[in-house]
């Protein structure tokens, strides 16, 4: 019986190990199908993860670019403000350089007007300012006189009336046009 037995259990286990078998290479395809689906799955997911960078990368890009174009503006404006504020100063320049020689010709014109006038008051007084009375004042026909204290004074001389006095000023004394031409020196 044993013989038998042994021959069941060994038909028993080549039965099982038949159908074990059959099982396997179904068991064996789900397996493989399953490994196919999960790769394919993966592959799904990095493609979208690639395309989500590539949307991301052209997004920055994007952002890249409008940067680039808001300072390429930002210097042109600069270099506009830069041109109209350089022309600005330019014109004011020239502006003032024409007041000073507007001014020079005019301070020039108005002391030979006062030299023709002083020189005909003289040749009509008989008398000239004496060379030892030093720069300030002295009596003269028309009046006491004053020397303005700036030694390149066009007039140098000043009738008391003629320039707004009454006494003796104390200190140094400017006749209008050297004040003038003094105040503006200190303003620059």
């Amino acid at each position: 019986m044993q013989s038998c037995e042994t021959l069941n259990t060994q038909m028993s286990f080549a039965d099982e190990f038949e159908s074990n078998l059959v099982s396997l290479a179904h068991v064996l395809q789900k397996k493989y199908a399953l490994l196919r689906d999960l790769d394919k799955s993966l592959q799904e997911e990095a493609i979208d993860e690639q395309k989500h960078s590539v949307r991301i990368a052209d997004e920055k890009v994007a952002l890249a670019m409008q940067a680039y174009d808001l300072l390429k503006f930002a210097v042109r404006l600069f270099n506009k403000v830069n041109y109209f504020s350089d022309n600005v100063l330019l014109q004011v320049d020239m502006h003032v350089q024409q007041l000073d020689q507007y001014m020079k010709k005019s301070n020039e014109q108005m002391r030979r007007e006062k030299e023709n006038a002083s020189a005909s008051n003289l040749e009509n007084s008989g008398e000239a300012g004496k060379a030892g009375e030093g720069r300030r004042g002295g009596r003269k026909n028309y009046g006491e006189m004053i020397a303005c204290d700036n030694n390149e004074c066009k007039i140098e001389w000043f009738h008391f009336g003629c320039v707004g006095l009454k006494d003796q000023p104390k200190g140094k004394w400017y006749c209008p046009d050297c004040a003038t031409v003094k105040k503006s020196r200190k303003g620059r």
